[in-house]
């Protein structure tokens, strides 16, 4: 109990906490229910179709993460979430692991939205590859030998999760790569505390611009799709 009140990891735990309400609500508001299309998508899950139809769904680009499919799902990202927020928090500070995770799965969910609009989906899942991308990234650019040896067990993480990915159709690819995509993006301007300097000033800039361009076309495009 003293290891979860930790105030050394105050956005982990709260980020596992807001999970497991969000998850025991589905549980006993939607009992024998919980698992069905319509549960998820009442809870926050994402649907890329109406989504473009109704603008004011837009909040569903966040919310997925926080939103489960049965046990399983939702044993295994929170129990990955308190292993790598254990590790990651203090090297990047609270502030910027709560931006990496959310700008992570936030990327993540456009890229389903873009790719496979179709279907329904949720889960921390595109959060927790930023992290694992995030991480993957500065093994080749940070200059600290701990870091560098962190972002090597992460890389191979990425990968196996990624392999293990092709073949469970269950899984959202779209979701996973975004979530990389926009962890490797994001760690440029917000680096590790260790490292702040990492990046130039520029690279930095770029990387923002990159994500923001990345984020926004992809969401403009998916609408004009539509039309």
């Amino acid at each position: 109990m003293r290891t979860w009140m930790d105030k050394r990891y105050p956005v982990t735990n709260g980020l596992l906490l807001l999970t497991t309400v969000v998850f025991l609500l589905m549980q006993v508001l939607r009992f024998g229910q919980a698992t069905s299309a319509g549960t998820i998508y009442e809870f926050g899950g994402l649907y890329g179709d109406v989504l473009k139809v109704d603008i004011s769904q837009f909040w569903r680009l966040l919310s997925p993460i926080f939103v489960h499919i049965g046990w399983q799902h939702f044993f295994f990202n929170s129990i990955t979430l308190y292993s790598l927020g254990y590790q990651l928090e203090p090297l990047f500070g609270s502030k910027r692991f709560f931006l990496l995770y959310l700008l992570s799965g936030l990327m993540g969910n456009v890229f389903v939205l873009f790719f496979t609009p179709n279907v329904i989906v949720a889960g921390a899942s595109t959060s927790l590859f930023g992290l694992f991308g995030a991480m993957a990234l500065l093994r080749y650019g940070s200059r600290t030998p701990y870091l560098r040896v962190l972002g090597q067990r992460y890389t191979a993480l990425l990968v196996l999760n990624l392999m293990l990915g092709f073949f469970n159709p269950a899984v959202s690819m779209a979701g996973h790569l975004g979530g990389a995509v926009g962890g490797c993006l994001t760690v440029i301007f917000l680096p590790p505390l260790l490292e702040s300097r990492l990046f130039s000033r520029q690279q930095k800039f770029l990387a923002l611009l990159g994500y923001l361009v990345l984020l926004v076309g992809m969401i403009a495009l998916s609408l004009f799709y539509l039309l």
